[in-house]
């Protein structure tokens, strides 16, 4: 269709008289109109254009106040704009670099102009759009490849189109590009040419595929002209670059660019000297370009006014409508052409207001989500500070919790080897004692067997038979004593231990984390029942039980006890038993007690707390008396107990042990022994002794222990096998033997019928102790008498009470 300067005009004046917003449907009717009479219209609408800015500056500052960023009024200048974060939307999915010349596809994603032409591929002749059009089934200018179609070209499972394996285009694999994307190659590499890349020929039949959505279309005569330039991407581009402010690079580098050295100004391209030298050498129609320097260079670039957008069918055309269907600037001359005769046509400048309204409009909903994800995001470093600082603080517990089971374990195994230590001295004493008891024995009887030998040499019958019946009873008596038992070993060679170590191994392969969220509530308060309680001498006995309407279950029951002068208080039982008793309480003291369930979940509340009172002191005497017996429950199998556990005896010739059922931790106290019987001269000893004492050997012999043992003429004080301060003086039938316990000058003195037997036996003992003695068989009996005690207010209990449950 021909055109001249008469129908541009009329066109622009028509426009003019029905205005710029009103919209335009079908051709336009030929009017005419001189030239002249159009550019001070233009003019004017130019000036028009250069004044909106302002307003947009003044929209974006609305809205970065919104996001709430601090913007004054030179920061949205051209050349300041913030755009630090928006960097990869100024880079080509292709060459990862700036766009350079980007077109727009019809898919709205942008390509440089020299990527898109890298990435042609060619079409079989059968998909090229002249064949289409010849067989009545093009009808756009860009064709899109039909998935069935597409699929005989593409790649098995990459899904990106490829139009490789045919004999004039081998195939070649897909790359990717910087950005991760992944491109196709061109088939064959583009012939060396001085031309711009758009001016390069473009290959027949040519596709394109959209790096990013993968939709390929194939080009048109036109070829890569038929896009149309994205000249606000340039725009935006320059302006991030001159805000870097950065070294110039060459724009023609292909992998580390380097600092540019020169700039052309016709060209418009960053050279370095090895580039200028290969791709702009100073001859033939290249000479008469203008080199300067990079610095110089941006500057111009700056200063060089916008390239006005033109139209994409008449490349001497300015946009100057806006087509609502296509959705695209057209110019006067394609609605001369009827193209878009049917669709909705627009002013170009009200669409541009309208549009910019919808982005800033579409930006301030954007802006909430971005200040939400702003305070999102602070919220989940805050968690991974917070979690950092849980897991330290927890792999410390861990860890403490770990080393405290190591300790407990490493401990629990000294005190087992101490027991398994103990035991092999006592097989090795027991034993050796033995094999020393018959080795006298024997040498006894060698001795009588030679004697009597030589008796029966002599030939004097007179003077044999006054001796003979002494002999004959004296053989006899040793006869029997090497029969009753004497040849039998009273200590086997086997340990009798055995370490059942399998519920620890349970419990050590059961060891996990539980939940710390509750997830059954805890049990109710324990109730102490008041009618049970009550004390004895220094125990005292405590009963509870669950309220009546508890539906909660205990696993168990922690009873405390404060230390008898209004201290803290301290565990004394822990168990599922609803009763205890608690021994080795101090005298004339007052005990607070309190109780709490306990189950998987937690602890209950304490109870109320009951108050015990153990014995009282007598004020003016300073002394009170109380009886007390022998305990069977400690004592070892051998002792007999009769006249309600206040006499003993033994059944065996070897030394057994037997414990009071009192204990003493602080006061003073005294306490007294009849010897009942006393035959063969037997070695009895009294005195104190720990808990944990050893049964089945002479008091004294072990550190648990602090005795005097006696004959019938002297004495001497034992503890943990040494013998010291021999004194004279010893022990026959109804003797009587004194104790006394000083706990608050840490003191141990015996007596025998009332006068003190050496010096101060033992000094600085301290904690609970219990009176303890031990005898043979020649020993018949013991009675015990009273235990008397002077409780004085400033004694200090050393070791905790250890609790005895009912």
């Amino acid at each position: 269709m021909g055109r001249g300067p008469g129908t541009r005009a009329g066109l622009r004046g028509r426009r003019g008289r029905s205005g710029a917003g009103e919209p335009r449907r079908g051709s336009p009717t030929p009017e005419r109109a001189p030239l002249r009479e159009s550019a001070p219209r233009r003019r004017g609408r130019r000036h028009h254009r250069r004044r909106q800015p302002r307003y947009w500056a003044r929209q974006a500052r609305r809205l970065l106040r919104h996001l709430g960023t601090r913007c004054s009024s030179r920061c949205l200048a051209p050349s300041r704009l913030p755009m630090e974060e928006m960097e990869e939307e100024l880079k080509c999915p292709v060459c990862g670099s700036f766009y350079r010349e980007p077109i727009i596809l019809p898919c709205s994603h942008n390509l440089c102009q020299a990527c898109a032409r890298n990435i042609l591929v060619q079409t079989p002749e059968s998909e090229s759009p002249q064949s289409r059009r010849a067989s009545g089934s093009g009808v756009s200018d860009y064709d899109y490849l039909d998935l069935d179609k597409m699929s005989l070209y593409s790649e098995a499972d990459s899904g990106y189109g490829s139009y490789g394996g045919f004999a004039s285009a081998p195939t070649t694999p897909c790359q990717k590009s910087p950005n991760g994307v992944r491109v196709f190659p061109p088939a064959m590499p583009p012939p060396a040419t001085h031309l711009s890349p758009a001016l390069a020929p473009i290959p027949r039949n040519s596709c394109i595929t959209c790096p990013q959505c993968h939709r390929s279309l194939i080009l048109d005569d036109r070829g890569l002209r038929g896009f149309p330039k994205n000249r606000v991407l340039e725009g935006v581009i320059d302006r991030y670059q001159q805000s870097k402010a950065a070294a110039l690079k060459c724009q023609l580098c292909e992998k580390a660019p380097k600092e540019a050295t020169v700039m052309c100004e016709q060209c418009d391209v960053f050279y370095c000297d090895p580039c200028r030298l290969r791709c702009h050498p100073p001859r033939g129609p290249l000479a008469k370009h203008r080199l300067v320097p990079p610095a110089q260079g941006r500057v111009s670039r700056r200063l060089s006014p916008r390239k006005v957008s033109t139209c994409t069918d008449h490349e001497l055309e300015n946009h100057s409508m806006y087509c609502v269907q296509c959705k695209m600037p057209v110019c006067y001359q394609c609605l001369e052409e009827g193209k878009h005769s049917s669709h909705e046509v627009k002013a170009l400048g009200a669409m541009w207001k309208l549009h910019k309204s919808q982005l800033s409009q579409a930006l301030n909903g954007l802006s909430d989500r971005a200040k939400e994800a702003k305070e999102f995001l602070v919220q989940l470093r805050n968690m991974v500070q917070q979690i950092q600082e849980s897991s330290v603080e927890f792999e410390a517990c861990l860890v403490a919790q770990c080393d405290a089971l190591i300790d407990a374990l490493n401990r629990r195994k000294a005190q087992l080897l101490a027991r398994v230590n103990k035991e092999h001295e006592h097989k090795l004493k027991v034993v050796r004692d033995q094999i020393s008891h018959c080795t006298v024995k024997l040498r006894q009887t060698t001795g009588l067997m030679e004697y009597c030998l030589e008796v029966i040499k002599e030939n004097d019958p007179s003077g044999f038979l006054q001796i003979s019946d002494a002999l004959i009873r004296r053989v006899h008596l040793t006869e029997d004593q090497w029969g009753k038992g004497t040849l039998t070993p009273r200590m086997t060679t086997d340990f009798d231990l055995s370490l059942d170590n399998s519920p620890l191994l349970q419990s050590i392969h059961q060891l996990d984390f539980v939940q710390m969220k509750a997830s059954s509530p805890v049990p109710a308060t324990p109730i102490l029942q008041l009618e049970e309680c009550c004390t004895h001498n220094n125990s005292a006995t405590l009963s509870w039980k669950q309220p009546p309407l508890s539906t909660v279950p205990a696993e168990g029951y922690i009873l405390e006890l404060d230390d008898g002068s209004g201290g803290q208080f301290r565990e004394v039982y822990v168990g599922k038993e609803t009763m205890c008793t608690v021994d080795g309480l101090h005298f004339n003291s007052t005990y607070n007690a309190r109780i709490k369930a306990f189950n998987k979940t937690g602890v209950s509340q304490y109870s109320k707390t009951l108050v015990l009172q153990t014995s009282e002191v007598d004020i003016k005497k300073l002394l009170a008396v109380a009886w007390f017996a022998f305990d069977p429950g400690s004592a070892h199998s051998d002792i007999i107990f009769s006249n309600d556990n206040l006499t003993v005896t033994c059944s065996s010739y070897d030394d057994r042990v037997v414990l009071g059922k009192t204990g003493f931790s602080k006061g003073v106290h005294y306490w007294e022994l009849t010897v009942d019987r006393y035959d063969n001269h037997p070695d009895p000893a009294f005195g104190v002794a720990r808990i944990d004492v050893m049964k089945d050997v002479m008091l004294g012999k072990d550190d648990k222990a602090w005795a005097m043992y006696v004959d019938n003429n002297r004495s001497w004080f034992m503890h943990n096998n040494s013998h010291t301060n021999r004194t004279e003086g010893g022990i026959t039938k109804g003797a009587t033997i004194g104790v006394l316990l000083d706990l608050n000058r840490k003191t141990l003195t015996f007596f025998i019928n009332d006068e003190q037997q050496g010096p101060i036996a033992f000094e600085n003992v301290e904690g609970l102790f219990f009176p303890a003695v031990s005898l043979n068989r020649n020993v018949q009996k013991f009675n015990s008498l009273t235990s008397g005690h002077e409780n004085k207010q400033n004694g200090s209990c050393k070791v905790p009470p250890v609790p005895e449950k009912t």
